[in-house]
């Protein structure tokens, strides 16, 4: 597989937040998420038989696209892949919604149906796949890269802006992966790219693509000058209305694969809260029960960057490891603290709300709210106290939850998220340290 136009330079200032988010969970991700959501598979016709498949085997791929699955370490089909593969590769293909969480095998799905429907032996586009960012658009390119393989014949070029071709090119490549905006001028401006010769177009991260001004219209645009018996395949993580109702623009007569959202519980989880008078006498209890904490990994939480950056620094003056994730960091700095921290050579990761959503790091069984989670207009923010606390008790293992409470505010944020999930918040007291030894250890 060879690639063209391809800047390995990754700048992610100007990034929107759900682009990083994304682009960070795929750094970090070595394998699949086991994922226990249930799938549920909407028809467009729901007379057709529905096709699902334990084994790639099953599929009848070429042999190169085969030893590819296999070089990737698949395998057996993901959840998302043993129903969205036989619709993708299914002839005449059919077209597709899906919703589906990073780690889930999507990228490798979409790939797979892409360099499945391809002609090796036409000298031109014939699958197009546009991406929110050319951060996102490059971690696609390399699952094209991996997957093709032992496929030389066909061959990838990348429609991003840094890649300036002359003007009056003929693309011999057969794939296109890129953002928006210069995959609709390759189509529209300069021609490079013939839209009525394309046989699949993926749009992927629906979700984060429309958050951009802009990518939503270049979409349809692209979208609009394709054939007819075109194969559209659209994912997103979330599903919105807004994202709904661009995903129906994009997709005529879809199947449709959503994921039963799983209920999070508190159930498995231990929560308490702190009482104190000020920001050092937080730290002053969190130094007591660190010893008690650090058996295992630990989460805490903090509102604004600067406590967080405060925090660490003071935990590290006291001889303590601890790793910051912050804001301001590059992603791939991110993803590298992450990878310290999930290899265990940190026990503690301070970090603030917008870097720690949709990270998934699976051995925490602690998680400090240094600072209660609140909204803009200081409610409770009780999504996003669950989506904190909801990382410990995970697989049924038991969790703890350690709440920091300064002021009248801060308490009265606290009984409003105990009586919204109608679970008790005990005081913890210093004698409790051998209990939380035990649920932490």
């Amino acid at each position: 597989m060879e690639q063209r136009g391809l800047i390995r330079t990754i700048h992610t200032h100007g990034f929107n937040d759900k682009a990083a988010q994304s682009l960070l969970n795929k750094l970090i991700r070595s394998n699949l998420v086991n994922t226990t959501n249930q799938v549920e598979v909407l028809q467009r016709d729901p007379n057709s038989p529905l096709y699902s498949v334990k084994s790639f085997e099953e599929l009848r791929l070429k042999p190169q696209l085969l030893q590819g699955v296999y070089a990737m370490g698949f395998n057996r089909p993901s959840k998302i892949q043993e129903n969205a593969l036989p619709m993708m590769l299914a002839e005449p293909p059919q077209n597709l919604i899906a919703q589906s969480q990073s780690g889930t095998g999507k990228t490798a799905a979409f790939v797979l149906a892409m360099l499945s429907h391809v002609d090796p032996n036409n000298k031109f586009p014939q699958a197009l796949c546009v991406s929110p960012t050319y951060e996102l658009a490059l971690q696609t390119g390399k699952v094209i890269e991996q997957m093709g393989k032992h496929y030389s014949e066909v061959k990838l070029v990348y429609a991003i802006r840094g890649n300036k071709l002359q003007r009056g090119t003929q693309l011999q490549e057969q794939v296109v992966i890129g953002t928006p905006g210069t995959m609709l001028d390759w189509c529209l401006k300069f021609k490079f790219i013939d839209p009525k010769k394309i046989k699949v177009f993926v749009l992927d991260e629906a979700d984060v693509m429309i958050a951009t001004q802009g990518h939503q219209d270049q979409s349809i645009r692209i979208q609009r000058m394709l054939p007819k018996q075109c194969q559209m395949l659209l994912f997103s993580a979330t599903f919105e209305e807004t994202v709904w109702n661009f995903a129906q623009r994009i997709v005529p007569d879809p199947n449709i694969i959503k994921l039963k959202r799983e209920e999070e519980t508190l159930d498995t989880i231990k929560q308490y809260y702190v009482l104190c008078d000020s920001k050092e006498e937080k730290f002053a209890a969190l130094c007591n029960i660190y010893g008690a904490i650090t058996i295992a990994q630990a989460m805490i939480f903090c509102h604004t960057r600067k406590t967080a950056g405060w925090l660490a620094g003071e935990l590290s003056r006291e001889g303590h490891q601890v790793a910051l994730l912050s804001g301001e960091m590059q992603v791939e700095q991110r993803a590298a603290v992450i990878d310290r921290f999930r290899d265990g050579k940190e026990k503690v990761l301070v970090t603030t709300n917008v870097c720690a959503r949709g990270i998934d790091v699976e051995q925490v069984s602690v998680v400090i709210n240094f600072d209660l989670p609140v909204d803009r207009d200081g409610n409770p923010d009780n999504e996003t106290y669950l989506h904190r606390i909801g990382r410990t008790g995970r697989f049924g293992k038991r969790g703890l939850a350690i709440n920091m409470v300064d002021s009248r505010f801060s308490m009265n944020v606290l009984n409003k998220i105990q009586d919204h999930f109608n679970k008790k918040i005990e005081k913890l007291d210093t004698d409790d340290l051998d209990e939380i030894e035990k649920i932490a250890g």
